[in-house]
């Protein structure tokens, strides 16, 4: 039988999964959008983006759950992205000591613990095509947040930042198309190309 978490301990871990919900995504920050996006808005539209695969070759349930805690650690790390001057390793090390916090709170060894870090892994790893689909979902949404931006907020003028810093690196031949009908949508409306 499965050890069951304490509900004092269930309370302390959505508490901290709480943070994600007002914690806004730093790169929109930066940028001085206005009423920027929290994480948990973000890992919400990719978990239903990972919903839309189409491939059946992927395994769809484990896709979803991916996307719904590949950021989970940001609940204690932060949004920590290349321009904040922290390493690739210091990076992880902290949301390691994220993940290891929350799956503390939960019941060792139990289905939720071991999925939630397991999950996290899968998708820090990149090892399985299931991760670097999600990985692509994680892009893809961050650049049709920004084109969402680029509308609404037209004195901000092109996000051309986030768009560079994808380009070319999308896998998942369903995921470019979306991008390439994105960049499409974005030159028609905008008149702005992706460069």
């Amino acid at each position: 039988m499965e050890q069951q978490h304490s509900p004092a301990s269930i309370l302390e871990f959505l508490q901290i999964v709480g943070n994600l919900k007002t914690t806004k995504r730093t790169g929109w920050v930066r940028h001085g959008v206005p009423q920027p996006e929290s994480i948990a808005d973000h890992m919400h539209r990719m978990g239903v983006l990972a919903m839309l695969i189409q491939d059946p070759s992927l395994d769809r349930t484990r896709c979803v759950k991916m996307a719904i805690v590949h950021d989970i650690a940001e609940s204690i790390a932060g949004d920590i992205t290349p321009n904040c001057g922290v390493s690739k390793e210091e990076k992880f090390r902290l949301e390691q000591e994220g993940i290891n916090k929350l799956c503390s709170l939960l019941a060792p060894t139990s289905l939720a613990e071991t999925e939630i870090r397991a999950l996290w892994h899968e998708y820090e790893d990149a090892a399985t095509p299931e991760a670097l689909f999600v990985k692509d979902l994680d892009k893809f949404e961050m650049i049709v947040q920004a084109f969402e931006y680029e509308k609404a907020n037209p004195k901000l003028g092109p996000l051309n930042d986030f768009f560079k810093s994808t380009k070319g690196v999308f896998r998942h031949p369903q995921v470019r198309g979306w991008v390439d009908q994105l960049y499409r949508n974005r030159e028609a409306q905008l008149g702005y190309k992706v460069e």
